[in-house]
């Protein structure tokens, strides 16, 4: 089961070269498992047993599945689709020396953007294209190896050991070709399917050729662009798919742009879940009052990978509070609310480790070391509920290939699964009980 789960993770994370192939990855997962689609213009029917999704700005997503009989609130888990990366501007092909054509590129994210020299690239991601019936949007994968960065040669750059600045608009931008602008645009407009003329504008990113592998002795480290978050993406779903919901509404969410700060239609920063949660318990019948009474009883499980930590550097991490490559989940903690985890969700989420049999380790930022936010504290203030920042063990996150244990996918899955298939509610002195 672990051996299978690793190979489909590397799989999906090879075929999510963009936030865009991700959402659609999810959808037709849903599909797959009879999940129906949603149009957020029209209106919405539901029917008890069903599962259903929503997906906004085609690179977000939510899914819930209706219970059969009453429900009480929502249990709620969410990921990210993006990954720091470069997007490709509109106009993009920039003569450069030598009768050279480079693209022109902006930094997505905060990234360790020097990892991103001397590999081979590609890009992928959305365009929209003019068609008889209007426009359309087309998704687009050069699936070759396409572009580098090149280095300068350390015979130039002395100081390149020492540490280079890198300007990001002299540096890092990837090399096409050699010719006369124009190859480029005709390339997009012939992976779209469409003439030249019919391509109106792109949403393009580079992402690396690196393929997803196994290394270590053993077999025991996963080696993988995006791991950061898909990880934790591909676990929550796997285990919203295997749950068999009893009393609470499972819902899971994949939002766009966690890297830059969520503030978009499509992030967490958006109305985009609370307009999901407020349309699906109205068409069950439960408004205003009705679908307050069940926030009350909801919870927000916020999926996003954590600091390993470094075998080259140990005084990076908390001295007490450090988790390890295949330690299993790790809830995250922080004084200043960068992670949501209190005292209540972190109880409530141990015990669902626990009846799952999956091993829990604990992350704190070093006390000097301001860490940065997630998706938690975001949507939860939007959809003010409990929530529990958490995470799986990776190391050189944010680099363009990055690293985790093979073991703890499976450790979140069977921890998801547990969760999606509990009831939450209140107690009448108001402490939270899972059924």
């Amino acid at each position: 089961m672990e051996e299978n789960q690793t190979r489909a993770l590397l799989d999906f994370l090879d075929a999510g070269p963009s936030c865009y192939h991700v959402a659609e990855q999810i959808k037709a997962m849903l599909e797959a498992a009879g999940f129906q689609y949603l149009q957020e213009h029209q209106p919405w029917t539901l029917t008890p047993g069903q599962g259903y999704f929503v997906v906004r700005g085609d690179s977000s997503l939510a899914a819930f599945r209706v219970p059969e009989g009453t429900w009480h609130g929502f249990l709620m888990a969410a990921g990210h689709t993006d990954s720091p990366t470069f997007k490709v501007r509109e106009a993009a092909e920039m003569p450069s020396a030598g009768g050279t054509l480079r693209l022109s590129v902006e930094p997505y994210g905060g990234g360790i953007f020097r990892a991103w020299m001397d590999r081979p690239l590609s890009v992928a991601g959305r365009v929209l294209v003019r068609t008889p019936e209007g426009l359309a949007v087309r998704l687009v994968n050069v699936d070759r190896d396409l572009l580098v960065i090149p280095s300068v040669a350390i015979h130039m750059d002395r100081s390149v050991n020492k540490g280079t600045n890198l300007d990001p608009a002299a540096d890092l931008l990837p090399l096409l070709g050699m010719g006369e602008k124009g190859a480029f645009r005709r390339l997009i407009a012939g992976e779209a399917g469409v003439p030249e003329e019919d391509l109106v504008t792109t949403d393009l990113f580079l992402y690396p050729r690196t393929r997803g592998t196994c290394v270590g002795a053993e077999g025991e480290f996963l080696c993988a662009p995006r791991l950061d978050d898909l990880q934790c993406v591909y676990a929550c779903l796997q285990g919203f798919l295997a749950a068999e919901p009893k009393g609470s509404l499972p819902v899971l969410c994949a939002f766009n742009h966690e890297e830059v700060g969520s503030g978009t239609r499509q992030g967490a920063d958006s109305t985009f879940l609370s307009d999901v949660l407020e349309r699906a318990a109205a068409a069950l019948g439960r408004t205003g009052e009705g679908y307050r009474t069940a926030l009350a009883e909801s919870f927000l499980v916020s999926a996003d990978n954590a600091h390993a930590v470094h075998p080259a550097h140990p005084e990076y991490a908390d001295k007490q509070e450090f988790p390890v490559l295949n330690g299993g989940v790790v809830v995250k903690y922080s004084a200043n609310q960068r992670y949501t985890t209190d005292a209540v969700s972190d109880a409530v989420f141990r015990e669902v480790c626990r009846r799952a049999e999956v091993p829990v380790q604990r992350f704190s930022n070093r006390a000097d070391m301001p860490g940065g936010s997630t998706l938690g504290n975001i949507a939860s203030a939007h959809v003010s509920v409990p929530s529990v920042d958490i995470g799986l063990p990776q190391l050189a996150m944010h680099s363009c290939c990055e690293v985790a244990g093979a073991r703890d996918t499976e450790a979140l899955i069977r921890a998801m699964k547990a969760y999606f298939s509990s009831t939450l509610h209140h107690l009448p002195d108001g402490s939270l009980a899972l059924d």
